[in-house]
């Protein structure tokens, strides 16, 4: 899942660049109606860390279009409870991620299955 050439122009698999996207994300040709609700609510709430479709930032955040987070490894309520609680550092060298305040459950559960669709289209099932 890491980057074999740039993208976005920000980074390679040779070159890392602070900020730069981490993951080579595919999109889907379409997203399901509550996924593209959950987009906006990512672009709102994650992407400042998590970055643009969720390809992570060098220096920053993990990519979420990793097999780190396949859904047998990190289930749904996984996200739920990143969200609400905070996460302590543990498979990246990232630190922790603080609680995100303002977002409900339904909130992240949109976000999530914006999230499974990337995934799925990059091969993580």
């Amino acid at each position: 899942m890491w980057p074999a050439k740039v993208q976005n122009g920000q980074s390679t698999a040779d070159t890392p660049v602070p900020g730069g996207a981490i993951a080579n994300v595919i999109l889907p040709d379409t997203f399901t109606q509550n996924a593209q609700i959950g987009k906006r609510a990512f672009e709102m709430n994650c992407a400042s860390c998590h970055g643009i479709n969720a390809a992570g930032q060098e220096g920053i955040a993990p990519p979420l279009v990793h097999i780190i987070y396949e859904p047998s490894h990190h289930a749904d309520e996984s996200f739920q409870r990143a969200v609400a609680l905070g996460v302590r550092a543990h498979h990246w060298p990232f630190g922790d991620m603080p609680a995100v305040e303002g977002l409900t459950r339904g909130d992240v559960t949109l976000i999530t299955t914006y999230i499974r669709e990337l995934q799925r289209a990059n091969g993580i099932n």
